[in-house]
């Protein structure tokens, strides 16, 4: 019994580790703060619910997805060699499995919380897992990731409110600039593999330098972004201590890393920009709370 238990577990950390469960940090708090203002507080309890399962279910179907599409190219690519599918530790099968349930989970919750949610779900799912193959024929396939997790405080807002407004478009333009920033810086590791493949990542397109200038344009304006959405709220001084709070961990993400030196690039992708998103809603809470 206890081999089975193990054995379970282990496979259960391999899966979880195939789907980057951990990435959900980048998104979900930008969803929460969307929510927050949305509600002027603290949503319902059963809202708040099936927005984190709408959330997960969204997230572990899109990169399911993105592992069955690029399993091909992830074995050819040193640095992708190991992952789950590639390795056979999990199979196709088990993958596009957890991509229907995945899949059924954000129909699902978006049905229990409101009839625009819910018609709209579909749109977030083709979002989603059409960007594993964008980075085949444009070097815009960063700036389509940022729209597939832009697309959580719009999702959240309509959770709370059942309508859309400008303000979670501005929130959600500032996490898509954000996110196709630091999809750039990372994408660096891959230069030369996408190169040789023919992929159209930015950094492989126009170069290490200038893809690392506009990624930083990227990111200035998602700033500037994040300052309109508060301004559009209402929302006080906390809330901006936040953000620049934010703008130094983005400042921070930029100085280590240049096109001649990229060894530190995980540092900014998982350190730095779990800073951000988590500094945006702990202030906003705090602000829309106090």
């Amino acid at each position: 019994m206890g081999r089975v238990s193990i054995k379970a577990l282990t496979k259960i950390g391999i899966v979880l580790e195939m789907i980057k469960f951990e990435h959900t940090v980048f998104a979900l708090p930008f969803a929460l703060t969307s929510a927050l203002v949305a509600a002027r507080g603290l949503p319902d309890w059963r809202t708040l619910g099936w927005i984190l399962v709408a959330m997960v279910g969204a997230r572990s179907a899109a990169m399911a997805f993105n592992r069955i599409a690029d399993m091909r190219l992830d074995a050819m690519n040193p640095r992708t060699a190991d992952r789950a599918l590639p390795r056979g530790l999990v199979s196709v099968s088990v993958a596009w499995a957890i991509v229907a349930v995945s899949a059924g989970m954000l129909v699902a919750a978006a049905y229990m919380l409101n009839p625009l949610a819910f018609a709209l779900s579909p749109v977030a799912l083709l979002a989603v897992m059409t960007y594993s193959y964008s980075k085949r024929f444009t070097s815009l396939s960063h700036v389509w990731l940022g729209l597939c997790l832009g697309i959580a405080p719009v999702g959240a807002w309509i959770a709370v409110k059942g309508t859309i407004a400008w303000p979670p478009l501005v929130l959600s333009a500032a996490v898509m600039l954000w996110t196709a920033g630091f999809d750039i810086i990372y994408s660096l590791q891959d230069l030369d593999f996408d190169r040789r493949i023919g992929l159209a990542s930015l950094p492989a397109r126009i170069g290490a330098g200038r893809a690392l200038a506009v990624s930083r344009l990227f990111h200035f304006a998602a700033v500037g972004l994040l300052i309109s959405f508060g301004a559009m709220c209402g929302l006080g001084v906390l809330y901006y201590t936040g953000v620049a709070l934010a703008a130094a961990c983005l400042f921070y993400e930029q100085s280590i890393v240049s096109a001649d030196d990229i060894s530190r690039v995980n540092t900014a992708f998982f350190t730095a920009n779990g800073f951000v998103s988590l500094a945006v809603f702990v202030f906003v809470a705090a602000d829309v709370m106090l």
